[in-house]
């Protein structure tokens, strides 16, 4: 996600700066952003008497299986992969996908070389039924350890996946000091239905959600209005096992990014803690869609539906960081875009789960609105939202950044 990213802003003419270094000193009008592993954060300074940021925050991770260090194994005469659980997927839609082997190789001097598979390489085979009678009744129950051992070949014992992973980057075996792999669908993203209405593919939770910042921020990068504040968009890693790393919301990342704008643009410390307390955030993750076959998990006077609005979160326990306050700029961002809008808010006796946003108003007292797309199946190996929704989200975070 972070190297596509990337790709795109530098060709709306933004420049990739160097993580380790400060910004440059400048008055003028600057298109920038930075990279570090799985997080970027880009900004789009109009002037230099900006005097708020409007942040746009999603994450790049989503639940999967990861590959062990050492993930060769044997069982009967099939060669097997050791994984690790990322995050909360749903394990059973693992189950009998044609999977290809992904990630990146890490060279002797610290640079990254990401790789993919061609081809389908692995998969985790469901036990016949014939040797589970009970499954349609009971349904299907998984050692988290001995029954995710997908497997890759039938006798081909000398096979490595760092000899593969170094072939697939494109580099000499012998050169790398670690590979970082993980499995994954091997179909790609469609859009389906019968009216082409909805998108189904893997982990639209939350790479749907980068996607539409970074169509947004290229888009809107030109402003100069002198109300305009600086657009800032951070894509974090590891949301979805916590987000305590370097590359997570809740670690300095974001903080540092945006201070070291401000003293780009000749802004003292204070004046740049001035500054937050007039500046908000857009937080964008995914949200629950009524399930056609389970009505009864939602409220139903806040139950967002696929394709009738992207939905703005709450939750009064803060699991959610919007505030009757802070929704007023998606509000506003709605309504200047011309799209609809839909309220999720979790019945009491189903739990919601958290988003980046509480993390980034505690990190910044930032004012921060949790916002996401409708969608089924998530943390499924393969997840579906709505064609129009994911087409509002842009046009929403584009208005939001302008403002």
């Amino acid at each position: 996600m972070v190297a596509t990213a990337a790709q795109r802003l530098l060709a709306a003419g933004f420049t990739w700066f160097d993580a380790l270094s400060s910004l440059p000193a400048t008055q003028q009008p600057v298109k920038g952003f930075v990279t570090r592993d799985g997080a970027l954060v880009a900004f789009a300074v109009p002037h230099a008497s900006a005097s708020h940021f409007r942040v746009v925050g999603a994450h790049t991770d989503s639940p999967g299986l990861h590959l062990k260090p050492n993930p060769e194994g044997v069982a009967a005469n099939f060669g097997t992969l050791e994984v690790e659980i990322y995050g909360s997927p749903l394990l059973n839609s693992w189950l009998d996908r044609d999977l290809n082997i992904a990630g990146y190789v890490v060279h002797r001097d610290g640079t990254q070389r990401l790789f993919t598979s061609p081809s389908p390489v692995a998969r985790l085979a469901q036990l016949a039924i014939h040797l589970d009678r009970g499954v349609n009744e009971n349904g299907v129950v998984l050692d988290k350890h001995a029954h995710l051992r997908p497997v890759w070949h039938t006798g081909a014992a000398d096979l490595s996946v760092r000899e593969l992973a170094a072939k697939w980057a494109g580099v000499a075996e012998r050169d790398v000091v670690a590979v970082h792999a993980q499995l994954v669908d091997h179909e790609p993203a469609r859009v389906i239905g019968v009216d082409q209405s909805m998108v189904a593919g893997g982990r639209l939770d939350n790479q749907l959600s980068c996607w539409a910042a970074i169509e947004a921020v290229c888009s809107t990068s030109r402003t100069t209005a002198s109300d305009a504040g600086i657009g800032v968009v951070a894509l974090f890693d590891h949301e979805e096992v916590g987000s305590e790393s370097t590359t997570g919301a809740a670690g300095p990342l974001l903080e540092h990014m945006l201070e070291r704008i401000a003293h780009s643009i000749g802004r003292s410390r204070n004046d740049y803690l001035a500054m937050l307390p007039g500046s908000s955030c857009l937080s964008c993750d995914n949200a629950h869609a009524v399930h056609p076959n389970y009505p009864e998990r939602h409220d139903p006077k806040h139950a967002p539906f696929i394709n009738r609005g992207v939905a703005l979160k709450s939750n009064s326990n803060q699991r959610y960081a919007t505030s009757a306050a802070s929704a007023v700029a998606f509000l506003s961002a709605c309504a200047a875009a011309k799209v609809n809008h839909q309220l999720f808010v979790s019945r009491n006796s189903m739990p919601c789960g958290s988003t980046i946003g509480p993390i980034t108003a505690t990190r910044l007292g930032i004012d921060t609105v949790d916002v996401g797309v409708p969608q089924l199946s998530m943390h499924s190996a393969r997840e579906v939202c709505g064609v129009r929704d994911a087409l509002d989200l842009p046009r929403i975070v584009g208005e939001f950044l302008r403002g």
